[in-house]
């Protein structure tokens, strides 16, 4: 089986939030960032890198009992971008096959998802949740991209135009989870 290292960014100011999403507590008053990492772990990869940025110290102390590796990314404020390039980064030298990337603020994105997307992971994959609406998160990204992504991740675009230009597998996830980011569900209830 394919080794897969789960990757959770959780770097963001979150200002339409007016916190980091990180901190924003979900279902039983557990951070996000916990029940994110959580989701990564029990869905079967093999290890876990949370990458940090706003509010570093703060997020880094509730992590300190998970199973996980916390990197910073000092220029997290240029974007989604610059939180994707280190945590590749930092698991470039692990001899994994892929990286699962997730994001912290789909709170009804768990295991079961992150399970259905590692079953394809192999080193030349591209494959992405989806859920009936177009392209969602997580992102399966075989070893073999990793550097041409590290290459190109800029700003909020994270691995967008990397992913246009390439074929990627569709996994259909909609039984699982809506795959809503807080701010599609914001928009949607007009705040």
């Amino acid at each position: 089986m394919a080794k897969t290292i789960g990757l959770l960014l959780a770097a963001g100011a979150g200002s339409r939030m007016g916190q980091p999403k990180a901190l924003v507590l979900g279902a039983g008053g557990v951070p996000w960032v916990i029940t994110s990492a959580r989701a990564l772990i029990a869905g079967g990869c093999a290890d876990t890198v949370v990458v940090i940025g706003a509010a570093a110290d703060e997020v880094a102390a509730l992590l300190v009992d998970e199973p996980v590796t916390v990197v910073e990314a000092t220029d997290w404020e240029a974007g989604m971008g610059s939180s994707l390039r280190a945590g590749l980064e930092a698991i470039g030298d692990d001899h994994a096959d892929a990286a699962l990337v997730h994001l912290v603020d789909l709170p009804d994105v768990g295991p079961d998802v992150v399970d259905r997307l590692i079953a394809h992971a192999d080193p030349g994959i591209l494959a992405r949740a989806s859920y009936g609406k177009g392209p969602g998160h997580p992102v399966l990204i075989g070893r073999d991209h990793w550097a041409g992504i590290v290459e190109e991740a800029t700003g909020d675009r994270g691995a967008r135009d990397y992913l246009v230009r390439h074929s990627v597998l569709d996994v259909d996830c909609s039984d699982l989870a809506a795959g809503l980011d807080i701010d599609d569900v914001r928009s949607m209830l007009g705040k």
